[in-house]
């Protein structure tokens, strides 16, 4: 079964479509949090937060007068940098008060035919309480690049990122019984919505992938949880970052890539 967008997919908007820009500044004149960031980018670079009506404003004038600054230049038109904004999703699932999400890997090892691998990945965490209302990234972005820049991660860095059965044995003890869940639920439940979303994004995307023997690719797959359980796509990454700074990624990384190799 086909899930729909919504059901596992932030609402999103592209920034380079008029039409989609458009639709995103007619929609977001209430009070709510986004995110934006650019569409081909890694590390957290280029990414900030809309977090009231005149952020929102101060973006859409940005964007107007780079245009205005293209048509009186009489150069030939290009479009803006491809930039996405995202509802952000405020009430995050946390351990110890921790704002989290879990990358995990998709290997296209073939194209011609296609065949498709999933590996379980790791948990990657904040080194700071979460707090919606905060303007420091480091609490709202969980990847090792933009925790270095908080001056509690080199003394906390092996706490940021916990393997997936510290998670599973974290959910069935805090979790299990008062969310109703199953046993193992992080293996089971999460793990098979995890593998639907991976396949449904690459069964949308396969006509644009170039077929031929020997190609292959490695793609990251960032997903968040909700308080409700409710598992997001964040996003999926062609460039996913193989650095083994900490304990666990010094397990799990170079098994990834042997494997995948």
């Amino acid at each position: 079964r086909f899930l729909k967008m919504e059901e596992f997919f932030p609402e999103s908007f592209r920034l380079d479509l008029e039409d989609e820009r458009n639709a995103f500044f007619e929609l977001c004149k209430e009070e709510q949090i986004w995110i934006c960031k650019p569409s081909c980018s890694n590390q957290g670079r280029g990414i900030f937060l809309l977090k009231n009506p005149a952020s929102v404003n101060t973006l859409q004038a940005k964007l107007h007068s780079a245009e205005d600054h293209l048509l009186h230049k009489r150069v030939p038109y290009k479009a803006p940098k491809a930039r996405i904004v995202q509802r952000y999703i405020q009430q995050p699932l946390l351990l110890e008060g921790k704002k989290f999400d879990v990358r995990s890997y998709l290997l296209i090892a073939c194209t011609a035919p296609y065949v498709l691998f999933f590996a379980q990945g790791y948990v990657r965490l904040t080194c700071v309480n979460y707090d919606a209302a905060s303007d420091d990234l480091t609490v709202h972005l969980t990847n090792q690049h933009m925790q270095k820049k908080n001056s509690l991660y080199s003394q906390l860095k092996d706490e940021t990122v916990w393997r997936m059965e510290h998670f599973n044995s974290y959910v069935n003890e805090k979790f299990r019984k008062t969310n109703g869940l199953p046993k193992d639920w992080v293996f089971t439940v999460f793990t098979k919505r995890m593998q639907q979303i991976m396949l449904q994004c690459f069964l949308a995307a396969k006509h644009k992938l170039d077929r031929k023997l020997g190609y292959f690719d490695l793609i990251g797959c960032d997903f968040l949880i909700d308080e409700n359980f409710k598992v997001w796509l964040l996003e999926m990454n062609a460039n996913p970052a193989l650095h083994t700074n900490c304990q666990v990624l010094k397990d799990i990384i170079p098994t990834v890539v042997y494997e995948s190799l």
